[in-house]
Protein backbone atom coordinates (compact mmCIF):
# COMPACT_ATOMS: atom_id res chain seq x y z
CA UNK A 1 0.00 0.00 0.00
CA UNK A 2 1.17 3.21 -0.88
CA UNK A 3 2.06 5.74 2.08
CA UNK A 4 -0.28 8.90 1.33
CA UNK A 5 -1.14 12.77 2.31
CA UNK A 6 -4.48 14.10 2.13
CA UNK A 7 -4.93 17.53 1.87
CA UNK A 8 -7.68 19.91 2.57
CA UNK A 9 -8.80 22.94 4.38
CA UNK A 10 -12.01 24.13 5.47
CA UNK A 11 -13.91 27.26 6.67
CA UNK A 12 -17.33 28.01 7.52
CA UNK A 13 -18.96 31.02 6.05
CA UNK A 14 -21.75 33.48 6.36
CA UNK A 15 -23.66 31.74 3.12
CA UNK A 16 -24.13 35.60 1.92
CA UNK A 17 -20.56 36.77 2.33
CA UNK A 18 -19.37 34.40 -0.37
CA UNK A 19 -18.95 35.55 -3.54
CA UNK A 20 -16.41 32.96 -5.31
CA UNK A 21 -14.34 30.23 -4.71
CA UNK A 22 -11.49 29.50 -6.58
CA UNK A 23 -9.28 26.51 -7.25
CA UNK A 24 -6.18 25.91 -5.00
CA UNK A 25 -2.69 24.34 -5.80
CA UNK A 26 0.24 22.66 -4.19
CA UNK A 27 3.39 23.17 -5.28
CA UNK A 28 5.56 19.35 -5.34
CA UNK A 29 8.69 18.76 -4.46
CA UNK A 30 9.91 17.97 -7.81
CA UNK A 31 8.67 21.45 -8.80
CA UNK A 32 5.52 20.66 -10.50
CA UNK A 33 2.10 21.36 -9.08
CA UNK A 34 -0.86 19.83 -9.11
CA UNK A 35 -5.20 21.26 -8.54
CA UNK A 36 -6.85 20.66 -5.19
CA UNK A 37 -10.67 20.77 -5.92
CA UNK A 38 -12.76 22.87 -4.02
CA UNK A 39 -16.43 22.04 -3.03
CA UNK A 40 -19.01 24.47 -1.97
CA UNK A 41 -21.59 22.94 0.49
CA UNK A 42 -24.32 25.17 1.71
CA UNK A 43 -27.27 24.45 4.21
CA UNK A 44 -28.03 24.19 8.04
CA UNK A 45 -24.69 23.14 9.84
CA UNK A 46 -26.59 19.36 10.10
CA UNK A 47 -27.33 19.75 6.40
CA UNK A 48 -23.16 20.68 6.08
CA UNK A 49 -22.12 18.26 8.32
CA UNK A 50 -24.34 15.31 5.62
CA UNK A 51 -22.83 16.68 2.90
CA UNK A 52 -19.26 16.74 3.92
CA UNK A 53 -19.50 13.22 5.13
CA UNK A 54 -21.33 12.10 2.16
CA UNK A 55 -18.56 13.23 0.00
CA UNK A 56 -15.76 12.49 2.13
CA UNK A 57 -16.74 8.74 1.45
CA UNK A 58 -17.56 9.16 -1.96
CA UNK A 59 -13.75 10.87 -2.43
CA UNK A 60 -12.18 7.49 -1.18
CA UNK A 61 -14.67 5.27 -3.87
CA UNK A 62 -12.99 7.23 -6.81
CA UNK A 63 -9.71 5.60 -5.49
CA UNK A 64 -10.42 1.52 -4.95
CA UNK A 65 -6.51 0.89 -6.06
CA UNK A 66 -5.05 2.60 -3.36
Amino acid sequence: MAKLALVYGMRLFPVEDLQEVREATVVLKNGRTARITMHLLEGEMEDVRRQFEHSVGAFFDFYPEI
